[in-house]
């Protein structure tokens, strides 16, 4: 029985379940370096049947993610259902014929098509809901890549088209192109860079649709974290400044703050940066890999939190309080 509510993502008639599910942390890393600790398949695929049982139909999924497993491991479940889900997947992390990053990006023409029909071999399907650039390629105007990318839609091999991490300016060259249905990028009280830079006003100034990716700050708003030596050995967050040495226990304290708001409201932490997230009016993937995690996620779309309560979120983590780059540099 559906549990989750759908909603419109932008305004080119992509519908989606509220909540979706990022798959990423399912298969391991990228390059063999962990991403949020190890993965158990089985489970990965029972939280996957489960999502669909809870009403959570988008599953997010990259060529990146593995690489390539991730999209292999998603074609699981699609397999002999695949109209119950929307399915989400990403290109433009150049991703070579062995199936390594490079280090680089790729938003060529040639690479578009080449990653569409990758992506659609390792999903054992013949159209992709939602195609995303994941980043954009500082050597390819936006327009060539957006161009390339509307053609596999005259060729219904993908049925929408999505962007990650631009900013406003990027967005309006590449919508000018072909309508943008989503753009994903990081969003949650830890990283409110998109409001402080205009971009998700500007998606809503153009009817696209706004998907938050690491709504729970990369599972640091779970308050599950208390020291840097919670991260196993290869997770990749140990390598972004915000989780390391004077800025990890500055941020700690962010997440000391929320969990007096969660007590009091008689919720978990991890639920409440959830609620807070979805009362700003867009989807959010939050990536687990664990069944348990899955539904107590699910039911923070149930959480109504007034005026007063929003008002005490933004006192807390308000624009810009995160100690530390959101990434490592250069990245």
């Amino acid at each position: 029985m559906s549990t989750i509510k759908k909603v419109p993502l932008g305004s080119q008639g992509l519908h989606v379940s509220v909540e979706g599910l990022g798959c990423m942390g399912m298969t391991g890393g990228i390059n063999g370096m962990s991403v949020y600790g190890e993965a158990d398949e089985a489970e990965s695929l029972a939280t996957l049947h489960r999502a669909l049982e809870l009403g959570v139909d988008m599953l997010d999924t990259a060529d990146l993610y593995g690489p390539m497993k991730n999209e292999r491991l998603v074609a699981k479940v699609l397999a002999g259902q695949r109209d119950k889900f929307t399915v989400a997947t990403k290109f433009g992390f150049e991703v070579d014929d062995n199936e390594q990053w490079t280090g680089g990006y790729n938003g060529r023409p040639a690479y578009v098509r080449k990653s569409i029909e990758r992506s659609l071999r390792n999903l054992g399907t013949d159209y992709v809901d939602l195609y995303y650039l994941h980043r954009v390629d500082p050597a390819t105007p936006i327009e060539e890549t957006v161009g390339a990318m509307s053609r596999l839609v005259e060729e219904g091999k993908v049925r929408y088209l999505g962007l990650s991490e631009v900013p406003a300016d990027t967005l309006r060259r590449a919508h000018a192109v072909h309508p943008i249905s989503a753009l994903e990028s990081e969003y949650s009280l830890f990283d409110r860079r998109v409001e402080d830079e205009g971009i998700i006003a500007a998606a809503g100034e153009l009817g696209i649709g706004f998907v938050a990716y690491s709504p729970l700050g990369r599972g640091f708003l779970s308050g599950d974290i208390k020291t840097p030596d919670d991260f196993e050995a290869n997770d990749s967050r140990r390598f972004f400044p915000r989780y390391q040495g004077e800025n990890f226990y500055k941020n700690l304290e962010l997440v000391e703050k929320l969990k007096t708001q969660a007590a009091a409201k008689g919720v978990t932490p991890a639920q409440l940066a959830l609620a807070w997230v979805l009362a700003q009016d867009v989807v959010v993937i939050p990536g687990t890999k664990r069944r348990t995690y899955l539904e107590a996620n699910v039911a923070a779309a149930s959480i109504a939190l007034s005026p007063a309560e929003l008002a005490e979120l933004d006192a807390i983590m308000p624009v810009g309080s995160a100690a530390g780059a959101a990434y490592p540099a250069g990245f």
